[in-house]
């Protein structure tokens, strides 16, 4: 009898519970729908943004293939320009290089043909003071001969106004032998050429040449006279800086400091491009003085 009843009670839940999991079965499998159709919507996204992505990429590898494009004919085109200006302006300047080196060398030969020309033209003067003395040799009576006493008498400087030779071969013959160390002769060379040829453009090298042989020879008060003839009978000569510079040295050699210092700054004031200004400045440094206000610088006349 409790079987019984205890069937009839289960027979009668069990109409009770299908139901109730009939309907969680049915959400359950709404859900799993709903959750599928979400996975594919958010499926379908992922591969529209994909494609998305996909054409952006490709648009921008596109761009980038042009930009290398423009980048390559735009270096194409700068080197084109590049060289373009280069043969518009290398060319022309390399032109100008050209005829500046020809210049230069067309001036150089000029200077070569005027030095030249004035060399020609000193040979020239020379000869020309050759030949008057020649002539005046052939004018000058001719000397009575020997035992003649009837004649006027020959004095001993009655040959004094011929030159013993050309002009160009006595100085050539003096320098020859102050190179070679025969001073004495040099000197009586030098004023030989002094005496017959002082006008001379060789004759301010020749006077100077006279007093460095004095000065060389320790004759001090002699070798003065001579460095001021240089000085004042042939003034603004190529020796006066040389002549300034010796004559300086040459008084302070016979102790007068300030004289000779007065010579070095004068020297150093009138030609101060000159290679002597700056031994003359060195020699007043070494004095111990220096070239400000100085003493009018004298000038002793040669005696005679």
């Amino acid at each position: 009898m409790t079987f019984w009843r205890g069937l009839a009670a289960a027979l009668w839940i069990c109409p009770l519970l299908a139901p109730a999991a009939s309907r969680e079965i049915v959400e359950l499998q709404r859900d799993v729908a709903q959750l599928q159709e979400q996975v594919r919507t958010l499926q379908r996204s992922q591969d529209e943004k994909l494609a998305g992505i996909q054409v952006l990429v490709q648009q921008a590898l596109d761009a980038a293939n042009k930009a290398n494009t423009s980048v390559a004919l735009l270096q194409n085109n700068l080197q084109q320009s590049i060289k373009e200006q280069q043969k518009s302006v290398v060319d022309p300047v390399v032109g100008v290089g050209t005829k500046l080196d020809q210049m230069t060398t067309d001036v150089q030969a000029l200077r070569e043909s005027v030095a030249d020309i004035s060399s020609q033209m000193g040979k020239l003067q020379q000869q020309v003071i050759d030949i008057g003395n020649a002539v005046r040799t052939i004018q000058s009576p001719a000397a009575p001969p020997p035992g003649n006493t009837s004649g006027p008498s020959t004095s001993p400087g009655s040959t004094a106004s011929v030159p013993p030779m050309p002009a160009e071969q006595l100085y050539q013959n003096a320098m020859r032998d102050r190179s070679g160390g025969k001073d004495d002769l040099a000197l009586q060379e030098f004023a030989d050429y002094l005496k017959y040829y002082g006008s001379t453009s060789l004759a301010p090298n020749a006077q100077f040449y006279v007093a460095e042989l004095h000065l060389k020879q320790n004759n001090l008060d002699q070798a003065l006279q001579e460095f001021d003839m240089v000085l004042e009978k042939y003034p603004d000569n190529n020796k006066t800086p040389d002549a300034l510079y010796m004559k300086g040295a040459t008084l302070v050699k016979m102790g007068k400091r300030t004289q000779g210092k007065a010579e070095f700054c004068e020297l150093a004031k009138r030609f101060p491009a000159n290679d002597l200004a700056g031994r003359a400045r060195a020699q007043v440094k070494s004095l111990g003085l220096t070239c400000g206000p100085a003493p009018t610088p004298t000038h002793t006349r040669k005696k005679g």
